[in-house]
């Protein structure tokens, strides 16, 4: 019992911060410009399959330093040549355009690199075990994506609430008009922005695609549940993302490693259905079966209880 809590500690972990990396960047871009990317895990998977054709010729490293650059650089065009020109029209025209570029972007993945799955593979000097409990192993590229999304929280977070450059952006939201007549170009700092959000997708990309295998549904997978972490953080609170990241990713390992279900409590009541009740499939649930809508119950009572997130802010 004790080795199951362990490693569905470790492994929520690891899942906790895969999601904080690629909902660090959503965050980010919502907090200084108020829009909510519905592209954004779509840039998460492009990461993946720079990543991976990179690789192919030049190696894992340099894919995890070029990959998130180019979708940087991607994500900057969308902004400046796009989302810049609907931005006049409101929340609806930007959600809307950010909801085409997202099947844009699978479309143009299906068409360049094909519908099937990709053979990315994490490097060899990281494969071997990080250390073994309990006759069972922890792989150094699981510790590898543990390191690098505390790296990312830390640096994030120091930028943009003890740098000067975090408080000229944040200045930048609140007072645009201020800050231009201080000198600075405001539309070049969005533009900015939104490219270091999509890169940190990127880079969650890179680091996921090994992982969680590279495919043209990857988007799928992880993009409602990003959007699902923002909203219990608090829209806008990078440290609220982190903690419902690593709500989310504990809550989903331990559902799926234990055995409980819905006749164990049911016992434990003293209630019980016969087998021709209405309601008796129902009950026969377990734990594992429901872990993927786990997320969506604790955002529904999240909504309830604290509508503003867990460290959101009240708007006055």
């Amino acid at each position: 019992m004790l080795e199951v809590f362990i490693f569905a500690t470790l492994n929520g972990v690891v899942t906790g911060l895969l999601l904080f990396m690629l909902a660090s960047g959503l965050t980010l871009i919502f907090s200084m410009m108020g829009v909510l990317n519905f592209a954004h895990a779509s840039f998460y998977m492009l990461g993946a399959y720079f990543a991976y054709s990179i690789s192919l010729t030049m190696g894992f490293w340099l894919g995890l330093i070029f990959a998130p650059l180019i979708v940087g650089v991607i994500g900057a065009m969308v902004e400046r040549y796009g989302l810049r020109r609907v931005h006049k029209s409101g929340h609806v025209a930007e959600l809307v355009f950010t909801f085409g570029a997202a099947f844009l972007i699978e479309e143009s993945i299906q068409f360049f690199w094909g519908p099937d799955t990709k053979n990315y593979q994490s490097p060899d000097i990281l494969d071997f075990p990080l250390f073994i409990l309990f006759g069972q192993e922890f792989s150094a590229y699981r510790g590898f994506m543990i390191l690098i999304s505390m790296s990312i929280f830390i640096v994030l977070f120091r930028v943009l609430t003890r740098s000067r450059i975090g408080i000229i952006i944040q200045a930048a939201i609140t007072h645009p008009h201020t800050v231009s007549n201080l000198g600075h170009n405001v539309p070049l700092i969005f533009m900015g922005v939104f490219g270091v959000g999509t890169a940190l997708a990127g880079l969650a990309g890179v680091i996921a695609g090994p992982v969680l295998t590279t495919f043209p549904g990857m988007a799928v997978v992880l993009g409602s549940i990003v959007f699902v972490i923002v909203v219990i953080g608090g829209l806008g609170s990078l440290a609220g993302a982190f903690i419902a990241s690593l709500l989310i990713g504990l809550l989903q390992s331990y559902a799926i490693a234990s055995n409980v279900g819905m006749p164990d409590l049911l016992n434990l009541l003293g209630v019980s259905f016969a087998r021709d009740h209405p309601l008796n499939d129902l009950w026969t649930v377990t734990l594992p079966q429901i872990a993927p809508i786990l997320p969506f119950l604790l955002l529904v009572l999240v909504l309830i209880f604290r509508p503003t997130g867990l460290l959101g802010k009240r708007e006055e």
